[in-house]
């Protein structure tokens, strides 16, 4: 039986909390029949699986590992804005305003994947790849490590060693910093290839609940909640009285 956590459900000490109180709730028994647990990299989920459920391979979820890199990405991007905004202000550079405004607007070219964009954003991502090789750099080790999840695990083992490889020469620090975070999980990273696993459909439920809140204004019991998420997103449609 596989399992899914997230680190989103709170921070450390309340997630923590809740994630062994499922566990408790569980069972021995259940927790015992576990056989994988696909998560982000939270140390204390590790910490609450190894405890709970012994018999479970731990696998890193893709879609917050592709999320750690996209982060990477945005922080180059941001210094990437930053810098002809510092050289405007300094007096330094005429065309750093007009370079500034359209790194502003190249976020979602840079964040989408690449079948997904419009011609407009391939039209700014070229623009980027010509104007700015360092952060064009980032969104290629981006979509170098998205891809990783895309192969069988014999190629997706070979192609993260040389992606690993690829960070670390990169002279890019949030890179750098980032495959030192996939190699302290490049186990659980190939474990989540090897078995199929993602937490990008509950993710996608998580989102859709968190927009049912927001355009509710709220509910004022859990109960609400879960109906109305239930009616959107369960599949049922009851007929409502004096409807065909």
């Amino acid at each position: 039986m596989p399992c899914s956590a997230s680190s989103a459900t709170g921070r450390q000490p309340r997630g923590k909390a809740t994630l062994e109180l499922f566990f408790d709730a569980l069972g021995e028994d259940r927790c015992a029949a576990i056989t994988h647990v696909s998560a982000d990299g939270a140390d204390w989920i590790s910490t609450v699986v190894a405890e709970k459920c012994v018999n479970a391979v731990r696998c890193a979820d893709p879609f917050h590992v592709v999320r750690w890199a996209t982060d990477a990405l945005d922080e180059v991007r941001r210094q990437a804005w930053n810098e002809p905004r510092g050289a405007v202000r300094q007096r330094r550079a005429g065309r750093a305003a007009g370079h500034a405004k359209a790194l502003k607007h190249a976020r979602y070219a840079l964040w989408k994947n690449p079948e997904n964009l419009t011609s407009r954003r391939q039209a700014k991502l070229a623009w980027v790849a010509r104007t700015d090789p360092r952060l064009h750099r980032g969104y290629l080790l981006k979509e170098g490590l998205r891809l990783v999840f895309q192969l069988p695990v014999d190629e997706a083992t070979e192609a993260l060693e040389i992606w690993i490889g690829w960070a670390r020469r990169c002279r890019i620090p949030a890179f750098v910093e980032l495959q030192r975070r996939i190699v302290k999980h490049r186990d659980s990273i190939l474990a989540a290839i090897e078995h199929g696993l993602s937490n990008g459909r509950i993710e996608s439920v998580n989102t859709k609940i968190r927009l049912i809140t927001r355009i509710a204004f709220g509910f004022r019991s859990p109960e609400a909640l879960i109906a109305l998420a239930m009616l959107n997103l369960g599949g049922h449609r009851p007929v409502l009285p004096g409807r065909k």
